[in-house]
């Protein structure tokens, strides 16, 4: 039986690699049921527990931002040890160091785990500027396996020096929205939208809200459309910057516009772009990061049209739909584009199959088979070692 330890945020945390993780779990058992997986948390609304959903076991063991990991060790030793120890790395959580790092070699040195992998979410290029983080991307050779999401981070971390026959390129996996077909009145029912205007074209902004998601953009390209009063903006998430609520307040006296400021789990995301006519992403990235948009998944499984910029986290749209893509900043080419798409509604439907299709290949399942087949390759190579070393 395969024993997997992962190390990472996790629900009720309100943090994308946390609903990451639990998804990514749910995956495994379903494909392998005859695993024992364990979850090496925050402690951040945690406690220690068997997570009956994703037939997981749950031990808050760290804070997030702290350097001091020690709890892992006792943890790893009470229950055995691993054969995986899978770290699902963001410097929002581990911070600039290589604690977290260093403390998994430490374990695989005192024979706790087998194998250490991890998953960058996100990769630092030179132009971002911290040392910290490039200097703990250059020790990624001490793991075993190195996980990244796009083509873009995969060669940024060759080229900073990272072995190419440990970097491992699995997509973020898909949702297919369960949620698709039910009426729309229905869904603004359980979203507790019935006290609002909802009308004309639909067009969502969903996930934490910060300035880097561009709202600010959307609601000018609003303002310069030819059917602006026909659409009807749906801004909802937790804020995680205060300059969000501004610019809402200012555009709801001149626009159509619903603000759900609280945190969404994933079902009522999902229900939420089940709702929409479009999804907006109309991202400006932060230089010298690499990553990619967990909520671009999502609405990718829902099979609705997204527009959104061509900025390094938005990749994969750029990829498979680059009609519908536009420059970051500039609220006159997305009105454009918005434009077009609604006046084309139907061809830009038909236009993202090809984008719909990639959503079918990178399910959860498919990518839990990836990572599955990941582990075994890399306990495979101790195995070959080892019998080298005593023949």
């Amino acid at each position: 039986m395969m024993r997997i330890a992962f190390v990472s945020t996790y629900p009720p945390t309100h943090c994308g690699v946390a609903e990451y993780t639990r998804m990514l779990i749910s995956a495994l058992k379903s494909v392998l049921s005859h695993i024992d997986i364990y979850v090496l948390c925050d402690v951040d609304g945690n406690e220690e527990r068997f997570d009956g959903e994703a037939k997981a076991y749950v031990y808050p063991v760290f804070m997030r931002g702290s350097s001091k990991y020690g709890k892992i060790l006792d943890v790893l030793s009470s229950i055995g040890g691993v054969d995986i120890i899978h770290v699902e790395h963001e410097y929002g959580i581990f911070g600039d160091t290589s604690a977290i790092l260093d403390i998994c070699v430490r374990a695989r040195e005192e024979g706790l785990v087998k194998k250490v992998v991890f998953t960058m979410h996100t990769i630092h290029h030179p132009l971002s500027g911290r040392v910290g983080a490039l200097d703990f991307q250059r020790k990624l050779d001490l793991a075993d396996a190195v996980i990244v999401h796009s083509y873009l981070q995969e060669f940024e971390i060759q080229h900073q020096g990272v072995d190419p026959l440990k970097i491992y390129r699995i997509p973020h996996g898909t949702y297919m929205n369960p949620y698709l077909g039910i009426p729309r009145f229905r869904l603004m029912e359980e979203l507790n939208l019935g006290k609002y205007s909802v009308k004309g074209i639909i067009a969502v902004v969903p996930g934490f809200l910060r300035m880097d998601k561009g709202l600010d953009i959307l609601i000018e390209a609003i303002r310069l459309l030819n059917r602006g009063s026909d659409v009807t903006v749906i801004a909802a998430g937790e804020v995680r910057d205060k300059g969000v609520i501004d610019i809402i307040e200012s555009a709801r006296s001149r626009f159509n516009l619903v603000f759900i400021e609280r945190y969404l789990s994933n079902e009522e995301m999902l229900k939420l772009i089940a709702l929409a006519d479009v999804v907006a992403l109309p991202y400006r990235d932060k230089r010298g990061l690499y990553s990619v948009s967990g909520i671009l998944h999502l609405s990718m499984g829902s099979f609705k049209p997204i527009i959104g910029t061509r900025a390094p986290r938005l990749i994969e749209l750029y990829q498979f739909a680059p009609r519908l893509t536009v420059p970051p900043r500039n609220p006159s080419e997305l009105a454009k584009k918005m434009n077009w798409l609604i006046e084309n509604y139907d061809y830009a439907v038909a236009y993202m199959a090809y984008m719909y299709g990639y959503a079918v290949r990178t399910q959860w399942i498919r990518m839990a088979r990836r990572h599955l087949s990941l582990y075994l390759n890399i306990l495979k190579q101790q195995i070959k070692q080892q019998n080298k070393y005593f023949q």
